[in-house]
């Protein structure tokens, strides 16, 4: 029993409990202070947005207008270059002329080669082609062009109508449309039928209105039938105000040695092959005959219009965007002067130089990029609506749009580096003497 309770007796140690306790566990380091975390960074600078929010909507106004700018003007720059190219690919890009080559010697131009009677069907075979037709001026040999026949030697001479003969494809190819009566085809052509069609300028001043009752002009004095009246010309516009016979008949009557151009519509880019293949096609063995006006490639003319286009809109949209970014800057400096007390305030309390600039730079990022989210969101809306309104085809890049609101949050970051320094470098001393 007593050995018993001598094995259960509790050891005491001559110095306490307490230093046995502190001699058998380490020593533990006092507790750090409080930091200021990211967590307290976002809600200062929060708190510092909200505190006024009547100077954080006229803040932030300046980078929305300037990201709004930008976007806009890079949309409607892309959309305005689409509708650009697609009204050049419309009517010029799409043209091609062939004529005879000249050469000139003893002062007079003579042509190198003659386009052959069928130089539209030959050209109609070609990769690229979609319609064909020649186009020649008639020497109608002083013979006037009226409603009616005039014998009459008395009478001053009227200027007469030009005489144009056409062949079938023609109207097609310069994309002219009928509209009254029809356009002659290739049994015309072939039997060489004394069948006009008039263009609305030249029916108008021959007092033909209507074709229903198949009525007839003269040349000189042979009678032509009027079947069809011509407007809306996208090409050779000069149609408009002839008399226009088929070219069989021209051939005929009025002996036309050749048709004296070929017109040549074409399919968009398709430009530099049809030039080089047309002399061929006419000529075989003379290719050099013939002179070629065709349109550059569309890759080409679509870089240089929107390039040209991009320029100068993103200049506008870059100078708006560096005011909204000085405006950042200035009212971010401005909030700077007027919380001296609480910069003063705050680093007595232990906030260091770097706490106070980083709750200023995260101040102004936010209102940065708040900013570029709502002026890339109106941006947006803009380019829409105003494609809507002109039936236009909207082009936005989604790259561009998202970059822009990103970069709203970068203008406000490098706008707040500046007037961070300055909070920063403000003394607590100081800060204090002026008041809270």
């Amino acid at each position: 029993m007593r050995r018993l309770l001598t094995r259960t007796r509790p050891t005491t140690d001559p110095d306490g409990p307490e230093l046995a306790d502190a001699r058998a566990t380490p020593a533990k380091r006092p507790p750090r202070g409080d930091r200021f975390g990211a967590r307290d960074l976002f809600a200062e600078a929060t708190f510092g947005i909200g505190a006024r929010p009547g100077r954080l909507i006229l803040t932030i106004m300046g980078t929305v207008l300037g990201i709004a700018s930008v976007v806009v003007t890079v949309g409607l720059a892309n959309t305005a270059a689409g509708q650009i190219n697609k009204q050049f690919d419309a009517v010029a890009a799409t043209q091609v002329v062939v004529e005879p080559a000249t050469s000139s010697g003893g002062g007079q131009t003579r042509a190198k080669a003659r386009l052959p009677w069928d130089a539209a069907e030959r050209v109609s075979r070609l990769a690229g082609v979609e319609s064909a037709g020649t186009l020649a001026e008639v020497n109608v040999r002083g013979a006037q062009v009226t409603s009616v026949p005039v014998n009459d030697p008395s009478q001053a001479a009227q200027t007469s109508v030009p005489v144009l003969a056409s062949s079938e494809g023609l109207l097609e190819t310069v994309r002219g449309a009928v509209v009254t009566g029809r356009n002659f085809d290739s049994g015309h052509d072939a039997r060489g039928d004394r069948v006009v069609v008039l263009g609305a300028r030249a029916a108008e001043s021959l007092g033909v209105h209507r074709v229903a009752m198949q009525p007839s002009i003269f040349i000189g004095e042979d009678s032509y039938t009027v079947i069809g009246i011509i407007d809306d010309v996208k090409r050779k516009t000069e149609l408009l105000d002839a008399v226009i016979l088929p070219m069989g008949t021209a051939r005929s009557d009025f002996d036309l040695a050749a048709p004296a151009e070929l017109q040549v519509r074409i399919a968009p880019g398709a430009g530099e092959v049809v030039a080089e293949q047309a002399p061929i096609a006419l000529d075989p063995n003379s290719p050099d005959g013939f002179s070629v006006k065709a349109p550059p490639a569309r890759s080409t003319v679509q870089e240089n219009i929107q390039g040209d286009v991009n320029l100068i809109f993103v200049a506008l949209g870059a100078v708006a965007l560096l005011i909204g970014g000085v405006g950042i800057a200035n009212v971010t400096l401005l909030s700077v002067m007027e919380r001296v007390g609480e910069i003063g305030l705050r680093r007595a309390l232990g906030a260091t130089r770097r706490d106070i600039a980083a709750q200023f730079i995260v101040e102004s990022a936010i209102i940065g990029l708040i900013g570029g989210l709502i002026g890339a969101s109106l941006g947006v809306a803009v380019v829409v609506l105003v494609s809507a309104l002109q039936s236009w085809v909207p082009i936005l890049d989604l790259r561009v749009v998202g970059a822009a609101a990103i970069a709203g949050g970068l203008i406000g970051l490098a706008a707040g580096f500046y007037p961070a320094l300055k909070a920063a470098a403000i003394e607590p001393i100081t800060a204090l003497r002026r008041g809270v």
